[in-house]
């Protein structure tokens, strides 16, 4: 896939989301979500995070863990998470980001990937994350039929294991999967979500 493409489609998972998470209300932060023990409120807070650590990534200072850190909970969190997810598609934005070398601390200590694979994380982490808010809002979630593909091929990518049983662990264990689902419903059961959740 060529690096516009997949900027594209980062850029279009992370706005989707962010127009979902814009729907909510503060009492909605208190909302289960299918990430096991987070709060609908807990959720954004990671996800504001997360795009401010990819963009500091981007510019060649994802080594630096306060770049990753959580923000407090709080009214103005919807706001906060739209301006970082506007930094996020900026920096990924950049000629030549797809060369560096993203420093991603939560794969460990040194953890080091191309930028390509890096932007690739984080598009595949805001289609279930983007899912993840719809469900946890009772609002429907659609992956768009030219993105569909994209996401499945990085989604099939992630290996499974006993490391998606660690505390912490991005992805749970993978569900059983077959030819009769959507390509959603395939990446959500390969990455531990169940997508009939709540059911």
């Amino acid at each position: 896939m060529h690096i516009d493409e997949l900027r594209a489609f980062d850029a279009r998972a992370v706005r989707e989301c962010a127009a979902l998470l814009a729907k909510a209300s503060p009492a909605d932060l208190a909302r289960p979500t299918p990430c096991a023990g987070w709060t609908l409120g807990d959720l954004a807070a990671h996800l504001t995070a997360q795009h401010r650590g990819f963009a500091a990534a981007a510019r060649g200072d994802g080594a630096d863990l306060a770049a990753w850190a959580v923000p407090p909970l709080g009214d103005g969190l919807a706001g906060d998470h739209a301006r970082a997810a506007e930094e996020v598609i900026a920096a990924f934005a950049e000629e030549g980001v797809e060369e560096r070398a993203f420093a991603l601390p939560e794969f460990g200590p040194g953890a080091e990937f191309p930028g390509a694979m890096a932007i690739g994380f984080h598009f595949i982490d805001h289609v279930v994350h983007g899912w993840d808010v719809a469900r946890s809002l009772g609002l429907d979630f659609r992956l768009d039929d030219d993105m569909a593909p994209a996401a499945l091929e990085i989604a099939l990518a992630v290996p499974g294991g006993g490391y998606r049983t660690a505390p912490g662990a991005a992805f749970g264990p993978e569900l059983p999967t077959d030819g009769e689902m959507t390509p959603l419903d395939r990446i959500l059961a390969h990455l531990g979500r169940s997508p009939s959740w709540p059911g």
